[in-house]
């Protein structure tokens, strides 16, 4: 049994006084549920419901991440990603991507062309 349980209706834990599920209920909920990830995320969402309703002043989005987000991400990314996107082409690479596509070009039905 952990200590790192929910005090209600603050939502702190029991054991480090943390916003719950602190990062130690966290990591004892990812071994409890390695099999069943979906399991996890349904479990979560049930205190995300009763969470919503001791703290109606807390915003929907923050709450979904707290209790049901980070279900999401790998154990070992625990953080937003710094990816970026890689740059638009450049104009010479349009221009030679354009070359190497043939246009076909259809007759015109109403032009009258037998």
């Amino acid at each position: 049994m952990t200590t790192h349980g929910p005090v209600l209706p603050i939502w702190s834990c029991g054991g480090c006084d943390l916003p719950w599920p602190c990062p130690t209920r966290r990591r004892e909920l990812r071994a409890e549920y390695a099999d069943a990830p979906v399991s996890l995320a349904l479990y979560l969402g049930g205190y995300l419901v009763q969470a919503a309703e001791d703290m109606p002043w807390a915003p929907a989005g923050a709450l979904h991440r707290r209790f049901v987000g980070w279900t999401r991400q790998p154990p070992a990314v625990q953080q937003r990603s710094t990816a970026t996107v890689p740059a638009e082409p450049g104009r010479e690479a349009r221009q030679s991507a354009g070359r190497m596509t043939s246009h076909r070009t259809r007759p015109d039905p109403l032009a009258g062309n037998p």
